[in-house]
């Protein structure tokens, strides 16, 4: 260690040569501690709620910082890592850091740079927290070719970690999965030994691709999140692993060659981790706001999009005008707001004329359809697939130039619909679009759009020749784009319009959101899938946007609409009337249905929890039992819980320190008074509780 004297006395005013070599080795003894890092001291940087460690070999650890104590969430690991056609660069040898003020677009703070060698290849990190974002922290990785001869890059990985499973936990973890698959598996899944999913945002099937770019992992005590910033869609994957109950491997991977001469330098995409208590949902909150300081702010909706919708795909695509128009009466006794021209109205997908057979005198007959619904007091919203070019369509005939093509030339296949991708980075293509929309709403009438198809959530690279893109991957990139000007069209024609936004069973794209005004289940597998949709949705753009939970016949058993009331949802059906439909069908409203419509109808418009604040934060979707959702609206909690069977106590948080009366709102029993902040009832119930607990 170096000790520095006061000035020198007259006995000893000038040292021996000894002494200045003892000094200039002290000095180089420090300069090289300070610059090296020691194995026992890792090199840190820390908020109020994290901490990122860095060993000599910058590889790095997350700790978590919470109020009763700090939790290592794993070992150290390469984190951060190169490949190439021969090696990955995992090592690096630590040859300098820094730490400072930062200032930048999400505000103040502090930011740590490390720079580290290894053979011809220096990487340089920064990781920045920012004060009013203390569980985040944000990832800059550069890398440069300091040798003589060009690097041919394969992929590179960031935040790469091995988060330890608590011991005693079952499941051992919960996880956010942001991927899409034809399957339409679950986004919220529990993880157990031999877990494995890739996650790749690309293109997982000819039409199934996209999502956002977050992968999250928690325990009963913590969880960890990781992402990109990036403002545009990035063909990355966000693999997630557990190869034995112990850990769970977790990293950002970003598959796409490219050549680093000698000198140059790139950096990754700009990524992330966050820590947090309870699930996902903390963390969605976080990246909704560090998204909306770029830009990403979500639109607004008219206070129609809060009524109830009632669509006509139940009667399939044979169904005729006139048994949309004979159903009317009993959609206005329900209290429906909405009616919804759904698929077969159009004569094939490309051309959206109106199917001759059905209109036989076009557009006029359109127009009478839709003046019809409005005379019966109704909003009119027509269905409608962009993107999508039937093979005998005249569009697909005329105009090859707008389709989008695989490397090999060939078309991109739209599986559901027998149709082909039109490529969203094409200026005829968006123009196109833009024409159909003030067609449907001007010319037509509607009131509204509802944007349907898996398709629409991703695209594969576009390598027409005929569209002259600078990259491939600018048909992925600019997807967001053309739903921008889909929506600015629409609002237009009608500054009231609703533009509803349903990627059939694909985890919703991030990028996409602020373009739409309606989110929706989209085609829900399952009950669950309607309320955690839910809560993912809210959770990336808010309360402001209405939530959809689809057709009440795509819950469980085809009437369960506790699950989109209880989530702040707004409610409909497809249903049929008997009479008027081809064959018997679980949409069919039969008396005793009708009852129970009515009922959940009434429910809805007396509540209209789809008005409230969803507090997400309060309830672990995976490990709290029963399952949880609350709602706040004015001075009342309103409380949603869920099993196939309970029969114990259930915990009602987020209350005041008050008194409040609680109410089963469904049933009308009263459980009496109780106190918060946190409350008990002994409150047994199958599938569904729902309560209201207002302060006295």
């Amino acid at each position: 260690m170096l000790v520095l004297h006061g000035p020198p006395t007259r006995e000893n005013t000038a040292p021996s040569p000894l002494t200045i070599v003892a000094m200039v080795l002290a000095c180089l003894l420090l300069v090289s501690m300070t610059s090296a890092g020691q194995d026992t001291a890792p090199l840190q940087i820390q908020s109020s709620n994290l901490r990122v460690e860095f060993d000599a070999r910058l590889r790095s650890r997350i700790v978590a910082r919470k109020p009763d104590g700090e939790v290592s969430l794993g070992p150290f690991s390469a984190s951060e890592t190169l490949s190439t056609e021969n090696q990955v660069w995992q090592d690096f040898s630590l040859v300098s850091h820094k730490e400072e003020a930062a200032s930048g677009f999400l505000g103040e703070g502090r930011r740590l740079t490390l720079i580290g060698q290894s053979g011809a290849l220096r990487k340089t990190v920064a990781v920045t927290l920012y004060d009013k974002f203390p569980t985040l922290a944000l990832f800059d990785v550069e890398y440069q070719n300091t040798g003589s001869q060009p690097l041919k890059i394969q992929s590179w990985s960031n935040n790469s970690y091995a988060i330890n499973a608590l011991a005693g936990s079952s499941p051992p973890f919960w996880s956010y999965q942001p991927a899409s698959y034809a399957k339409r598996p679950n986004w919220i899944l529990p993880l157990h030994a031999g877990f494995k999913q890739q996650n790749y945002l690309g293109m997982n099937a000819s039409d199934y691709g996209g999502g956002t770019p977050i992968l999250d992992i928690w325990r009963p005590d913590v969880g960890i999140a990781i992402g990109h910033i990036d403002p545009r869609p990035r063909e990355v994957s966000l693999p997630v692993s557990m190869p034995d109950s112990r850990s769970v491997h977790i990293a950002i991977l970003y598959r796409k060659p490219r050549t680093l001469a000698p000198g140059e330098s790139f950096h990754t995409l700009p990524t992330f981790v966050n820590v947090h208590p309870g699930d996902y949902f903390r963390t969605l909150e976080t990246y909704r706001a560090v998204m909306q300081q770029q830009g990403f702010q979500m639109a607004s909706a008219p206070d129609s999009a809060f009524g109830p919708i009632w669509c006509a795909w139940g009667y399939g695509r044979t169904m005729q005008p006139r048994q949309l128009i004979d159903t009317l009466p009993t959609v206005k006794t329900l209290g429906f707001v909405w009616v919804t021209l759904d698929d077969a109205w159009q004569n094939n997908y490309g051309d959206w004329l109106p199917d001759p057979k059905k209109f036989p005198r076009g557009d006029a007959d359109m127009k009478a359809l839709v003046d019809r619904i409005h005379q019966e007091g109704f909003k009119a919203q027509l269905w409608w697939s962009p993107l999508s070019a039937a093979p005998h369509s005249r569009l697909f005939r005329e105009h090859p130039d707008y389709l989008l093509e695989n490397a090999d030339g060939s078309h991109r296949k739209i599986s559901w619909w027998n149709s082909f991708y039109l490529c969203p980075a094409d200026r005829d293509v968006v123009e196109y679009h833009k024409a159909l929309v003030r067609k449907f709403l001007g010319d037509w009438g509607f009131d509204g759009l509802k944007l349907d198809g898996q398709h629409m959530n991703g695209v594969p690279a576009c390598y027409n020749p005929a569209h002259h893109h600078q990259h491939p991957e600018d048909s992925v990139e600019q997807l967001p784009d053309l739903f921008r000007e889909i929506y600015q069209a629409a609002k237009s024609v009608k500054p009231d319009a609703l533009v509803e936004f349903c990627p059939c069973g694909t985890a919703f794209s991030f990028f996409t959101m602020p373009h739409f005004n309606m989110s929706v289940a989209s085609d829900p597998e399952s009950s669950f899938q309607v309320r955690s949709k839910a809560k993912t949705i809210k959770g990336l753009m808010g309360d402001d946007v209405p939530y959809f939970g689809d057709h009440v016949e795509l819950s469980d058993g085809a009437d369960d609409f506790a699950s989109t009331v209880g989530v702040g949802g707004v409610v409909g059906s497809q249903f049929v009337l008997p009479a008027l439909a081809p064959k018997p069908g679980k949409s069919d409203l039969t008396p005793a249905r009708k009852k129970e419509f009515a009922k959940w109808l009434q429910i809805y418009r007396s509540k209209m929890l789809s008005r409230g604040e969803y507090l997400g934060e309060l309830y672990d979707l995976g490990f709290d039992l029963p399952e949880a959702h609350v709602i706040r609206k004015d001075r009342a909690l309103y409380y949603a819980f869920f099993a196939r069977r309970w029969n114990a106590r259930v915990e009602l948080r987020g209350l005041e320190s008050r008194a409040y009366r609680v109410v089963d709102y469904e049933h009308g029993r009263d459980y009496g008074v109780v106190r918060g902040p946190t409350a008990h009832l002994e409150a047994p119930f199958q599938k569904h509780l729902l309560l209201e607990a207002q302060p006295q």
